[in-house]
């Protein structure tokens, strides 16, 4: 006779050490195998061991354009898919793989919104020497990261632009093996890169998607030639899944702009939508926007793109944005309590100044979180006085460096002190190409 109480066994599809091996040996995942795996790893009946075998088996390996392609969907079907047929405009989105002094979402957002293009900006927080969208955006204050569905589409609709956090809801197989990448070094694996990314922008639903993939000392992608591979891998991801998605390959060997922190990017990002900031960042900013506009249906020449940031359109966009999540405006943006300087110590010509060696110093200064529990400093950060190129006497400020804890300069001088070269006579400046490529 069998007990009402007896056990039940569920019986998996497949076995996760079988799965591992076909990879370990250099096969290849069948669909149904890849579906397993994620969805069995969101259960939690594939060990987290397990999963990082099968992560470092990719990272070795590889997995051709067919296995990103269901691993990617299979991501996306661990949770709910956002709907913006409903909007009386297209949607056009942007991403950015990371770098130093890259605030260009907070222009864009708005100057898109200018011509009729909804522009849903899913963001997040920055982790190490990149920064986090939200991290800036807070250091205005009253303004808030989190909104409702409703209140995401309501804004959409009436002012055109939003940038809030992604909710938990999508892609939340991602999360977990974005955390699990982190500590088992595979976060380098292209196809895990892609998937991440990739699955979280087509499950927020936009109708077009701009990738801006960094390269250089400050990015993810070291060199061109492995830029160029993600790019190639996201841009195919997205037109597979049916999004219009172009990638350009951009520099980051030098910060961009001339503020690496969150209260001065917002600064910096003001001044652009004023008609002002930096050429680069404008320059970024107006290519960037091109692209999302024609992906929307939106042929806008680059002159008249310039034009939304020089004649207010832009800022009145971002100031209806920025107040309909609750901030302040016209309130005074945060400034550190201490500064200190880095001066030239010679004649010459500035020939470097490293992306990274300056992202970890605004890191170090508080900018920055070394986990994600960490709290940042609004106010800490670099201000850049002089940019490679440029000609600097001795005494000469190069970088600003601003923090509320003092104690932190001593290591935050060290990096940026490191990343700075200046040559009296050098026999050639390297010129920096912002816009290296552009993949379709």
């Amino acid at each position: 006779m069998t007990s009402d109480l007896a056990p039940t066994t569920t019986h998996e599809a497949f076995d996760a050490v079988d799965v591992i091996r076909v990879k370990r040996d250099r096969g290849t995942l069948s669909a149904e195998q890849i579906d397993w795996v994620i969805d069995a790893y969101t259960r939690g009946v594939v060990a987290e061991e397990q999963m990082a075998a099968l992560n470092m088996a990719i990272l070795l390996n590889g997995m051709d354009r067919a296995e990103i392609a269901r691993w990617t969907a299979a991501m996306i079907a661990s949770g709910e898919r956002m709907d913006f047929s409903s909007l009386s405009r297209p949607t056009s989105d942007k991403h950015s793989t990371g770098g130093v002094g890259d605030k260009i979402t907070l222009p864009l957002a708005p100057l898109v919104a200018v011509f009729g293009v909804a522009v849903p900006q899913l963001s997040g927080r920055g982790l190490g020497h990149t920064g986090g969208t939200l991290d800036k955006l807070e250091s205005i204050p009253g303004w808030r990261a989190a909104l409702t569905n409703d209140e995401m589409m309501a804004q959409l609709e009436n002012v055109g632009a939003v940038i809030c956090q992604a909710g938990s809801g999508l892609a939340p197989a991602d999360r977990k093996l974005y955390a699990l990448r982190d500590v088992t070094g595979t976060v380098e694996a292209i196809p895990l890169i892609a998937s991440s990314i990739m699955s979280k922008k087509i499950a927020e639903g936009t109708g077009a998607l701009v990738l801006d993939v960094k390269v250089g000392s400050g990015a993810f992608m070291k060199d061109v030639a492995s830029a160029r591979e993600l790019a190639r891998t996201m841009v195919d991801l997205g037109t597979d899944a049916g999004v219009r998605t172009v990638a350009l390959i951009t520099d980051m060997s030098t910060p961009l702009g001339l503020t690496a922190g969150n209260a001065l990017e917002v600064r910096e990002s003001v001044e652009v939508l004023a008609g002002g900031g930096p050429c680069d960042v404008v320059d970024l900013t107006v290519a960037l926007a091109v692209e999302m506009l024609a992906g929307a249906g939106r042929e806008v020449g680059e002159s008249d793109v310039r034009a939304a940031l020089s004649d207010g359109r832009a800022m009145d966009v971002w100031r209806a944005m920025i107040s309909a999540q609750g901030g302040d405006v016209d309130a005074v943006l945060p400034v550190a309590k201490e500064t200190e300087q880095i001066l030239a110590t010679s004649d010459g010509v500035l020939t470097r100044l490293d992306a990274l060696d300056v992202g970890v110093a605004a890191w170090r200064l508080g900018a920055g979180r070394a986990r994600r529990e960490d709290v940042v400093q609004a106010g800490a950060g670099v201000e850049i006085h002089a940019k490679p190129g440029d000609r600097v006497v001795a005494g000469q400020p190069i970088l600003t460096l601003h923090t509320d804890t003092p104690e932190r300069f001593a290591r935050a001088l060290e990096s940026a002190r490191a990343g700075i070269t200046v040559e009296e006579n050098p026999a050639t400046v390297p010129a920096t190409q912002l816009i290296i490529d552009r993949l379709a």
